[in-house]
């Protein structure tokens, strides 16, 4: 079901619950905080969220530009394939 977003002009694009393809946590931002993060050792669950928060900050704006422009290049591959799987 594709249906416009009123305040923005965007089509909203349902898919699945789990799309690792489509999803841009899974593709473009836990491999490099996997990376960063790795073989640090963490008092408590404050630290751990203060690192990642750190982390985050410290990344350049277009960090996050092209995660998002992944998406939109790996969105157009599904709707190109009606839904298939979608290889990076």
């Amino acid at each position: 079901m594709i249906d416009e977003v009123p305040s923005t002009h965007w089509e909203r694009l349902e898919h699945p619950p789990y799309s690792p393809d489509l999803a841009p946590n899974d593709f473009h931002l836990f491999g490099p905080l996997k990376n960063h993060l790795g073989g640090q050792r963490f008092e408590d669950d404050d630290a751990v969220v203060q690192e990642v928060t750190r982390w985050l900050r410290q990344q350049p704006k277009d960090f996050f530009a092209a995660g998002y422009g992944g998406l939109v290049k790996r969105w157009d591959k599904c709707l190109n394939v009606q839904g298939e799987y979608v290889e990076k």
